[in-house]
């Protein structure tokens, strides 16, 4: 790999995320610069086409979206983590963007002021969850013994909803072995304990502990 790795990012993103497992997992070489996306510099408007974060710049070129970063990472350095079958890994990447409505309730979750909206997300959240178990195999992954692209893309949702569950307990895994067997076997991975900073859980309060939102004042009790 010739060219210099350098992930953008900010410390909560749970798509950044995504590609640091997969860096991580693989020991791919590579520099990361965290930003305050509330005032981010001027050179990262230069070079983001949506503003957003992750951002891999591999020499000269930037690569955005986390799922085409990480296939990106997953190409240049075999073994894959994408299967071979063109059906099977055209599921992967069908349930790897199911993931991305779990993130986004998830978050509107999180921020919303509303007892209304914070049910209507909780139970969004709980209904594709349901859905969710009926396709994840045995494991200890999401496809078995391997770890894949699909499990580099759930775990940063599967750390939140720990996080959140040790502090004000929303049941989200309750009655579902299959998610709760592979949430366990994700969080206790090597590459997703680095794939975050050594105080995220005390940033992740920080920042979603408002006390005008519904979950913000639930998040200040201690850790159990």
């Amino acid at each position: 790999m010739a060219a210099k790795l350098r992930l953008v990012s900010f410390k909560l993103c749970p798509f950044v995320q995504r590609s640091v497992i997969t860096l991580e997992h693989k020991g791919i070489d590579y520099e990361i610069d965290y930003i305050d996306l509330m005032d981010p510099p001027a050179w990262f408007h230069e070079i983001s086409p949506l503003g957003k974060v992750p951002l891999l710049c591999v020499g000269d070129q930037v690569l955005f979206e986390s799922a085409v970063i990480n296939e990106y990472l997953d190409e240049i350095t075999p073994p894959s983590l994408h299967p071979a079958d063109p059906l099977e890994k055209a599921m992967h990447r069908a349930w790897i963007e199911f993931s991305s409505d779990l993130f986004m309730a998830q978050f509107r979750m999180m921020t919303t002021k509303s007892r209304e909206e914070f049910d209507k997300q909780r139970s969004q959240i709980r209904s594709n969850l349901e859905r969710l178990e009926t396709v994840v195999k045995p494991g200890p992954y999401y496809a078995g013994e391997a770890l894949s692209l699909v499990d580099t893309a759930y775990a940063p949702f599967f750390m939140r909803v720990d996080l959140v569950q040790r502090r004000h307990p929303l049941g989200f895994l309750d009655g579902l072995p299959n998610l709760q067997a592979w949430s366990a076997a994700l969080l206790g991975t090597p590459a997703v304990q680095r794939s975050v900073v050594s105080d995220f859980e005390d940033l992740y309060v920080q920042r979603y502990g408002a006390e005008d939102t519904v979950m913000g004042p639930r998040l200040h009790t201690e850790a159990a």
